[in-house]
């Protein structure tokens, strides 16, 4: 029984962070290189507007993935279930690692892109804010995978 409620955890905590994963993976493929393309004006509007829902509904989602997760590890760990819960220790450290960037890192730029979106208008740094968010686009990705293998590990460990 307590197994299954580890395993329960773990897979509410994958499919909570497969969200952030996939948005930023989707990023990292599709948009950045067509942000590539476009005038600072366009992008300024698309990735404030983008920032704008995504900094208002995403955090639900997050918190839900890093809550489940800790939970995960730490019934794993009351439960005797080593193995799951170092691989849930590790999906916890990634996701850690991942809320720092974005803190210090990703939602400056967003705040800023979203700022100049409502205001209508173009910031002379737009590329340079553009070019700051893209910086920490592939570690992010790296991140949330080690998160979600490390629960997928869990849940198959425990």
């Amino acid at each position: 029984m307590f197994s299954t409620v580890v395993q329960i955890l773990g897979i509410v905590a994958i499919l909570a962070n497969a969200v952030v994963y996939g948005t930023d993976a989707g990023y990292a493929i599709i948009t950045r290189p067509v942000y590539a393309r476009l005038d600072d004006a366009t992008v300024t509007a698309s990735a404030g507007w983008g920032h704008y829902y995504g900094d208002r509904r995403m955090p639900i989602v997050g918190a839900g993935g890093v809550v489940t997760a800790v939970l995960t590890a730490v019934l794993a760990a009351v439960g005797g279930y080593v193995g799951a819960a170092v691989a849930a220790g590790i999906a916890v450290a990634a996701l850690a690692s991942w809320l720092a960037i974005y803190v210090r890192v990703a939602k400056p730029v967003n705040t800023q892109q979203t700022a100049a979106a409502q205001a209508g208008i173009t910031p002379p740094n737009a590329r340079a804010l553009q070019d700051k968010w893209d910086s920490v686009v592939n570690a992010r990705v790296a991140l949330q995978f080690i998160a979600v293998a490390g629960l997928s590990a869990a849940v198959a460990l425990a």
